[in-house]
Formats: structure tokens, sequence, C-alpha cells
């Protein structure tokens, strides 16, 4: 919002208008390891045949476009880029405005996730960390992309 514009209920949105978030896109350069990493690593579950939204049918089916959706409904969409390649090859050095994609998981089960990650491999960037927020675990997709794990306090 600029200094000049007032909010007013012609130039806002009020609150609750936006309900949740719907999807979340992203570029990725090998779509078969970010679909290994978010369906089978992660676990989310890949939408197929009826599942998958008609205006995607298409691109699904030529492999530019795979779908997941998280337990509480929001859309993970992965677009095939495969000339992708981020301005700097240091996945520190962040090439989007976006921070990091995080996942919300049970106290109890937070260690079971990092075992995960570490059995896979993954690049971990920081943590496990301990916060008065919960815990929490950042690492890399197959893109470069920071992800974290996280769960309340016990």
């Amino acid at each position: 919002m600029t200094e000049s514009t007032e909010a007013t209920p012609q130039n806002k949105l009020s609150p609750g208008i936006l309900r949740k978030i719907h999807h979340i896109a992203l570029n990725v350069q090998n779509i078969q390891a970010s679909k290994y990493f978010y369906g089978e690593i992660l676990g989310l579950h890949e939408l197929t045949g009826s599942e998958i939204p008609s205006t995607l049918k298409e691109l699904v089916a030529a492999g530019k476009v795979s779908n997941f959706i998280t337990p509480e409904g929001t859309v993970l969409d992965l677009f095939a880029e495969p000339d992708l390649s981020p301005p700097h090859t240091d996945p520190n050095q962040q090439f989007t405005r976006a921070n990091h994609l995080a996942f919300d998981i049970a106290p109890e089960l937070f260690d079971q996730a990092v075992q995960v990650l570490h059995n896979n491999h993954i690049a971990i960037a920081e943590g496990p960390v301990s916060r008065p927020t919960g815990r929490g675990i950042y690492f890399y997709d197959p893109d470069g992309f920071l992800i974290e794990i996280r769960c309340d306090p016990h």
C-alpha cells in the first residue's frame, strides 16, 4: 500500500474475505525428482485421475505439471521447467521473494520426520532447532527451495 492510499472500505478487503491458501505453485527443474521428494519422502498425496483439476489435465498428461494436496487441502502444483536455474548455485543465496514453505507436524512425530530426512540424505540447512514456538528443521527440495517441518512445543 502506498502512503497516499487511504485504507477505506472501497480499497481494501475486509478481514475474513480471503478464506485460505488455495494452492502454491513451484517451478521445478526435474519434475520426477520433485514428485519423488514431495510424494514419497514428504508423503503428500499426488492428485491422479478425476482428482486432477480439469484445467491442468493436459499439462499433467504431458508430464509438465504434477499436483499434490496437503491434509488440510492446500494444493501444491509443480511446474516442470527443465531449463530452470537460480541466479546463484548456492541455495543459501535466496533467488526468489519466497523465503520457505513450512509444513506442520504433530510434536510426537517430529523426530521421525527428522530421521526420514537423514535416511534420504536430504540437505539440511538448519536444525533441528528448538524455540518457544516449537521445534523446526529446515532443508532443501531438489531445486534448492527451502522447506521447513515444524511442530508446536510439547
